[in-house]
């Protein structure tokens, strides 16, 4: 699925959304070094019956596993590309996951109800997103009081947002930060709703 495009490989190696041409690469077993889905799922601290909000979830790399975690729950996946949710599905299909649903976004706005979900992760998005402030509010809306915001930065990202700067943007917006994991350059924090 590679493209030789100079616009998209451009994309690729520097800041803004990850080109879905280049999805397979996030598949790359070699990023369990940085960050494997058994270590997210306990950063997380799911539940089996949660409702789990994945924004930006690229080709799945983490979803498979989190979805197999929440039994008796469900995974929504969102995405502002269509191209990376089809290849999400396909994967998840593949397994024979049921209890993952796929929402195309806006990038601005969560088409979702007031306080419903448990948990809401991000993987080394939250830098490609423009206007961050609409959608922390966004975030902040449809995350249950009580319910964690989880975002996990990591070395390489050419997007990566430092820790300070991450507490400076989220606290205000009614989260307060409630866990640490991993050093500064391969990290998650865990934002409560007050």
């Amino acid at each position: 699925m590679k493209n030789n495009n100079p616009d998209v490989l451009k994309r690729f190696v520097s800041k803004g959304v990850f080109p879905y041409q280049y999805a397979f690469t996030l598949l790359i077993p070699l990023r369990n070094i940085f960050l494997s889905p058994k270590q997210l799922i306990n950063r997380l601290m799911l539940k089996e019956n949660y409702t789990v909000l994945e924004i930006g979830p690229g080709p799945g790399y983490f979803s498979i596993k989190i979805a197999k975690e929440l039994s008796k729950g469900k995974l929504v996946l969102a995405d502002i590309q269509q191209k990376m949710l089809d290849y999400a599905r396909k994967r998840i299909e593949k397994k024979g996951l049921k209890n993952v649903e796929f929402k195309l976004c806006s990038g601005e706005t969560l088409d979702f109800e007031n306080d419903y979900f448990d948990r809401v992760f991000m993987v080394t998005v939250i830098g490609e997103i423009e206007k961050k402030d609409e959608y922390l509010k966004e975030i902040y809306r449809v995350l249950k009081k009580g319910g964690i915001l989880s975002i996990s930065e990591l070395a390489g990202d050419p997007d990566k947002i430092e820790k300070e700067d991450l507490r400076e943007l989220i606290e205000p917006k009614g989260f307060k930060l409630t866990h640490q994991f991993g050093s500064n350059k391969n990290y998650t924090l865990n934002f409560t709703k007050i």
